[in-house]
């Protein structure tokens, strides 16, 4: 949740300053990150005595949005990517906010 608020704020404010399409391509990112925020998750809840390694699945989700960026050109790169990143600091103000 703590990541969804910040990518809606963020592309709020994107909006405001920058442009629509910079927002959008932001809040996409922001929706990619979540997406391997959830698959992380997963794969580490899997972790155990039988299973010592790491999914890799979710390290596609961050090359796809690399690849939809260069192929559409509705999707801008930079602000995507920045967006991508949005759950890291969600990730510390949930750390912050619920110690």
């Amino acid at each position: 949740m703590a990541t969804a608020a910040v990518t809606v704020a963020v592309a709020l404010v994107t909006w405001l300053l920058v442009s629509g399409s910079a927002a959008r391509s932001l809040a996409l990112g922001g929706a990619c990150g979540l997406l391997y925020m959830r698959l992380l998750a997963r794969s580490v809840g899997r972790l155990g005595p039988e299973s010592r390694s790491l999914g890799r699945f979710q390290i596609v989700v961050p090359a796809l949005l690399v690849v939809a960026a260069a192929k559409v050109p509705a999707i801008e790169l930079l602000p995507a990517l920045a967006g991508f990143v949005l759950y890291k600091p969600a990730l510390l103000l949930q750390a912050f906010l619920n110690p």
